[in-house]
């Protein structure tokens, strides 16, 4: 496991460029482009979501509600919870408002990047009807660009192992139970095995149950959890209240820190912020796309503005409560990193029992990410083979799962990493390709909202 972790640590500073220019420069480019319509139109995004201008004759498989349910659920989760964890250990309480630059940014090319994925919608080999940036690459771009598609695919094939979750999973299960003492003896390797293979189980009872189950579990268990997590967060907040500003406050004056303890000064506090944020709301990335796709929806503009709600939801507000428990209740100071940090911190704040709240809450993100995540990893290997071969993906992704129980933090976050900033790649260089194409749509579907047609 050292082997390849070293393999993949010397590979990552060459990705950090290109990930950073095109999920930055071309989001920032998107932004303007749009002259800030889907900022502009966020109470519309809203009403859409609530499902005002829902369609029943529209074809598809699940609600834009379902998709954007769905998609959350991917996102807000571990990645939010650790993943700000991990930002503070590694750059300081600065990072955070690095995540947010990333995350309005964010709105923007989520937006750009589900319209797409309605626009141009393909099938597979059985038939069925997908979306996602292999398919708007392929048909938006034509068939010259398939090496581009094709490449997306194959670093999915890694990118949407649910290494991470699994891996944060079991510390914090490890953490908080401390399986040896409450159950029986045995060392914590063991622990780790048992845990993965435990996990893999219950996961694959609803991955091979196929999409329509995994919307309905995550629809039904998300809102809840999301809501359970903020009420937790909200508690803390007010018991702690004068501490608050202090620390939106440290937040902001660490940001512009050049003297940052962070690896790489501040432009690897910044690169930090960037990656943990697109770790936590997937903009760029190409994942959410490939569920919006399949969204009942034959509007694009307005799957790509329910879309955009994604990072609000999960980086604008997850992310800053936990990152305020964090610094209120003095764990960043600890030694600690990903989770653990943040368990140390609820276990600090919530009347020493917070931990264990948090892991129920874990448990419930961490199943419904692996539920969600399998499914983003069939379409990448659908699409390089066929929709049968595609659907042995979820025996790999479950034994994947055993395997990062007992894998090193180090060795997860760098895996994940790589793969992802890969996938930045491709799929940015198609949107932006593919920006003009959206906007053409965006003319028509506000002269639509004008005549009150839409």
């Amino acid at each position: 496991m050292d082997t390849i972790n070293d393999f993949i640590a010397s590979a990552l500073p060459y990705t950090e460029w290109p990930m950073f220019l095109l999920l930055i420069g071309g989001g920032l480019f998107l932004v303007f482009y749009s002259k800030f319509m889907p900022y502009r139109f966020f109470g519309h995004a809203i009403a859409i979501t609530a499902g005002k201008y829902d369609d029943e004759n529209s074809v598809g498989d699940v609600s834009s509600f379902q998709a954007l349910s769905a998609a959350v659920a991917a996102t807000v989760g571990l990645g939010n919870i650790s993943g700000v964890a991990i930002a503070i250990h590694d750059g300081g309480p600065g990072v955070v408002f690095w995540i947010w630059m990333t995350a309005l940014i964010g709105m923007c090319i989520k937006f750009y990047s589900c319209s797409l994925s309605i626009m141009y919608r393909g099938t597979d080999s059985d038939g069925k009807l997908q979306g996602g940036p292999m398919y708007y690459i392929t048909k938006g771009l034509g068939e010259k660009a398939r090496p581009l598609a094709v490449f997306f695919a194959v670093c999915g094939l890694f990118g949407f192992l649910g290494v991470f979750t699994a891996n944060q999973f079991t510390e914090t299960f490890m953490s908080v139970v401390e399986p040896s003492t409450a159950f029986f003896e045995m060392s914590d390797q063991n622990w780790k095995w048992t845990i993965g293979i435990i996990l893999a189980i219950i996961t694959s009872f609803v991955i091979f149950g196929g999409l329509t189950k995994i919307a309905k579990v995550a629809s039904a268990i998300v809102p809840f959890m999301v809501a359970l997590y903020l009420v937790a967060v909200l508690v803390v907040m007010a018991l702690n209240s004068e501490m608050i500003l202090p620390s939106l406050k440290m937040i902001l004056t660490e940001a512009w820190n050049l003297k940052s303890a962070a690896t790489g000064g501040f432009w690897g506090l910044v690169i930090i912020g960037v990656r943990r944020a697109m770790f936590s709301n997937e903009a760029g990335l190409g994942s959410a796309p490939m569920y919006h796709g399949q969204s009942k929806n034959d509007e694009p503009i307005r799957e790509g503005l329910v879309a955009m709600l994604g990072p609000f939801i999960d980086t604008i507000l997850v992310c800053t409560f936990t990152a305020i428990v964090i610094i209120l209740s003095g764990a960043y100071l600890e030694d600690t990193s990903g989770i653990v940090m943040t368990l140390s911190a609820f276990k600090t704040t919530l009347f020493g029992w917070g931990d264990v709240l948090l892991m129920v809450i874990v448990t419930a993100f961490a199943l419904s990410t692996l539920f969600t995540y399998s499914y983003y990893g069939v379409k990448s290997l659908s699409f390089l083979t066929n929709a049968k071969i595609g659907r042995l993906y979820n025996w790999y992704f479950v034994i994947m799962i055993v395997f990062a129980a007992v894998a090193s933090l180090d060795l997860v976050k760098n895996l994940i990493d790589l793969s992802y900033a890969l996938m930045v790649i491709p799929n940015m260089i198609a949107v932006l390709l593919l920006a003009p194409k959206v906007n053409a749509e965006m003319k028509k579907y506000l002269i639509k909202l004008k005549d009150g047609r839409s």
